[in-house]
C-alpha cells in the first residue's frame, strides 16, 4: 500500500468512525440512558394504571415500582402503557434493616429483599434497590457491615437464579461513606449479581458524584437522578438541600454525564425528585431530565 492509498484509507476509516454511533449514544446523538421515575415520587391521584398512563404521557420510558405491590396489577399496567420496569425499590430495608440486632427483624428484611427480587423478575426489571444497613448509636458500623453482608449472601442464590442484581444505594444511613469503601463492600460479596444503585443527589452533601462514578465504574447497575443544593442545606438544614428544582442545585451535570460516559454506562436514570404531584410536574421533570442527559 503506497502513502496516497494509506492516507485515503485512513481518511475513509476516520469518516466511518465519525458517523458510527458510540454504543453509549443513539444514532441521533442522544445518550442511551433510559429515563424512568421512582413510583414513590409519583404523587398524582389514581389507580396504578392511571398513574402509569400519566407517567408515560409525560415522556418517561420506565418506572421503579416498590417491592410488595400487587404484582398482577403492576404487570397489567406495564403492558397497557408500554412502560418498562427500570428497577424495583425494596420496601422493607428501612423498617426492617439487614443490620438490625434482632435476628427476627433481619429475617423479615431478608424476606422483603427476596420478595422484591421476585417482583423484579416478574416485571422484567434488571435490579433491586437495597439500602443494606443503618448505623446508629445502638448499631455499630462494624456490626452493620458484617450483618448486612451475611444477609445479602443468603439472598444471592435467589438473585443468581432469577438473574436480577442487588443494587446497593448510597443514602444517609451513616454507612459506606466513601467510594473506595463502597467498591470494596460490593467486591467482597464476590458475585456479579451485586452492584450499586448510585444516587447523584445523596452524595452532594459530602462528596462529588463524578468522583464516585469513576471509582464505582462497572459496579453501577442503576442511577437515581436527584438534585441537591448545598446553599439551602447550609442555610436551613441538611434535608432542605433536596428542596430544589432540577438544574438549580449543585449537581455538575455535564461532569456527571462525562463520568458516566467514561465508565460506559448505558442503563436507567430514574428520577427521585420532588415535583411529580401533577401532570404538569411530571412533564416538567421529564423535560429537565432530557436536558440533564444531553448536558
Amino acid at each position: 500500500m503506497n502513502r496516497r492509498t494509506f492516507l485515503a484509507s485512513g481518511t475513509a476509516a476516520a469518516a466511518l468512525l465519525a458517523t458510527t454511533a458510540s454504543p453509549l449514544f443513539a444514532a441521533d446523538g442522544k445518550r442511551r440512558i433510559r429515563k424512568g421515575i421512582m413510583w414513590g415520587t409519583v404523587g398524582v391521584k389514581g389507580s396504578t394504571l392511571e398513574k402509569m398512563q400519566l407517567v408515560k404521557e409525560a415522556g418517561f420510558e420506565g418506572i421503579e415500582p416498590m417491592g410488595g405491590m400487587d404484582q398482577d396489577e403492576v404487570v397489567k399496567a406495564l403492558e397497557a402503557t408500554g412502560l418498562k420496569a427500570g428497577s424495583v425499590c425494596c420496601h422493607t430495608h428501612w423498617a426492617k434493616p439487614l443490620s438490625d440486632p434482632n435476628p427476627a427483624v433481619r429475617e423479615a428484611g431478608l424476606e422483603g429483599l427476596k420478595l422484591s427480587l421476585r417482583d423484579a423478575k416478574r416485571y422484567g426489571a434488571p435490579a433491586v434497590l437495597l439500602v443494606p444497613a443503618v448505623v446508629s448509636e445502638s448499631v455499630s458500623y462494624a456490626d452493620a457491615y458484617k450483618r448486612s453482608q451475611d444477609e445479602i449472601r443468603k439472598a444471592l442464590p435467589l438473585a443468581e437464579e432469577l438473574g436480577v442484581r442487588i443494587a446497593i444505594e448510597n443514602v444517609w444511613n451513616n454507612f459506606l461513606l466513601s467510594p473506595m469503601e463502597a467498591a470494596r463492600y460490593v467486591d467482597e460479596l464476590q458475585s456479579p449479581q451485586v452492584g450499586w444503585h448510585f444516587d447523584c443527589g445523596n452524595i452532594i452533601h459530602y462528596g462529588w458524584p463524578e468522583q464516585w462514578i469513576r471509582i464505582l465504574g462497572k459496579r453501577i447497575a442503576t442511577l437515581h437522578i436527584k438534585e441537591y443544593s448545598r446553599a439551602k442545606s447550609d442555610k436551613t438544614g441538611k434535608w432542605s438541600g433536596f428542596d430544589v428544582e432540577f438544574l438549580k442545585g449543585d449537581n455538575r451535570w455535564p461532569a456527571i454525564m462525562r463520568a458516566l460516559d467514561d465508565i460506559g454506562y448505558d442503563g436507567w436514570g430514574i428520577a427521585e425528585q420532588g415535583g411529580a404531584g401533577s401532570t404538569e410536574g411530571l412533564k416538567k421533570l421529564s423535560t429537565e431530565m432530557d436536558q440533564i442527559f444531553a448536558s
